[in-house]
């Protein structure tokens, strides 16, 4: 005799929360065999309840408040899918308590009150899901938590921003600048209104501490990484790097440094031949580092509407299947390990791109390399462009340089020391390079 339906309760219908009905309603038959039940949206909390939604099967109640769902004895899963961290973390809270299961794509939710959530769990009984909360469809957590049984992660590495990816992509292969790159990932959907938490390096921040917590039973806050977004980032510097053999990518990067965890988010200089550099667009790739397996690496779409909620429903079809309720017990007892302590950001080393606009004048680069000298940090290469008048007609010159490897304490300090100097016009950007 087959099993009563599985009731969802859908929190959010935006674009993710829209994708999900649709593949509920598309894909229902399928979805019954995979799940050896049917999948049955039963309710829907919205901001705005006068929307018209696609997708929806006519008769499903559509409200705006969350007692709504809380008060229903029907309802066996919560698909929680609205963003921001204040009233998601409330809903998340009551509906665990309330005795409801929890999908989430909320990776602001998941980094600020994870382990909150979790412990609520825990103590409910409960499960959570939250594949969808990190690269879109790929894969990650799933990888991390079930398929590399025997193994301690020993490195995360990846491109975790697919608006950041794709506005990269497009300075340099449409020969764009910035700001003409960011328009159009707006005018395309990959980047919001406000695109501050893409740019400035915060999102794939919040994804990389969610799978360090997973990978290595270590809670990171983001201010003990080391974060650069790429809205500094000129054309130049990307036409630079390409002739030096690299890519400019958002690399995400989380390592065990001798039994330390090192961690950051910045632009960071790729060799062209690796899989990494040439991930381009809006697509996200990690590579995971085992001790016995080696290097695991996952790419495709990062994000987007279907991708998104192509992961939602794999963790609702697990979540039937009742493969979602075993991972999330090897989550909670993964957080009885030892914690790691996070190496300090002065003492994380690389080679370095260093890039100046200096004035065109006798010295400039003597006092440049003197300050570089006197901090220990010596150059394996530089080349100045030729001469260009700036907008009050005085002439100056691009300086870029590649350092050997130097940690970045010192790099901090002659940062410092060229901000000073009356040579440099505005600040030098310094990029690391991957190894």
């Amino acid at each position: 005799m087959p099993e009563s339906a599985l009731r969802i309760a859908l929190i959010g219908c935006g674009t993710v929360g829209t994708g999900v009905a649709r593949i509920l309603y598309e894909q229902a038959e399928s979805l019954q065999r995979r799940c050896g039940r049917s999948l049955r949206l039963s309710r829907v909390v919205v901001r705005d309840t006068n929307k018209s939604r696609e997708y929806l099967p006519d008769g499903i109640p559509v409200s705006s408040s969350i007692d709504d769902v809380l008060n229903d004895d029907s309802i066996d899963l919560a698909v929680q899918l609205i963003g921001g961290t204040s009233d998601a973390r409330d809903y998340s809270v009551r509906l665990l308590e309330s005795g409801r299961d929890l999908v989430t794509a909320n990776k602001a939710l998941i980094c600020a009150h994870g382990e909150e959530l979790f412990q609520v769990a825990e103590a409910a009984g409960r499960t959570i899901c939250f594949e969808a909360a990190v690269a879109g469809g790929i894969p990650i957590i799933n990888a991390i938590t079930t398929a590399l049984p025997g193994n301690q992660v020993e490195a995360i590495e990846g491109i975790l921003n697919g608006t950041s990816n794709f506005i990269l992509t497009q300075m340099l292969t449409e020969n764009q600048s910035y700001d003409q790159a960011l328009k159009l990932a707006q005018e395309l959907g990959y980047a919001e209104a406000d695109p501050t938490l893409d740019v400035d390096g915060t999102d794939a921040a919040q994804k990389l501490a969610i799978l360090m917590r997973l990978a290595f039973a270590t809670d990171v806050s983001i201010d003990q990484m080391i974060l650069h977004g790429i809205d500094t980032l000129m054309l130049s510097d990307l036409e630079a790097a390409d002739k030096l053999g690299y890519r400019i990518k958002l690399l995400a990067t989380a390592r065990l440094n001798n039994g330390q965890l090192e961690a950051s988010v910045q632009p960071t200089l790729v060799q062209s031949h690796r899989a990494l550099a040439q991930t381009n667009g809006a697509d996200n790739i990690i590579t995971l580092t085992g001790s016995a397996l080696g290097p695991l690496r996952l790419s495709g779409a990062g994000a987007g509407q279907m991708p998104t909620a192509s992961a939602v429903m794999a963790d609702i079809v697990d979540y039937t299947a009742g493969r979602a309720e075993r991972t999330f017990q090897a989550i909670l007892r993964n957080r009885t390990a030892q914690p790691l302590d996070v190496l300090p950001q002065e003492a994380s080393e690389h080679r370095f791109y260093i890039r100046c606009i200096v004035d065109d004048r006798p010295h400039v680069l003597a006092d440049v390399t003197d300050i570089l000298g006197r901090h220990q940090i010596s150059i394996s290469s530089l080349h100045q462009d030729e001469p260009v008048d700036d907008a009050s007609g005085d002439p100056t010159a691009r300086l870029v340089m590649m350092t050997h490897r130097a940690d970045e304490g010192r790099m901090r300090l002659a940062d410092a020391e060229l901000g000073q100097l009356d040579c440099v016009r505005g600040d030098c950007l310094r990029l690391p390079v991957a190894e």
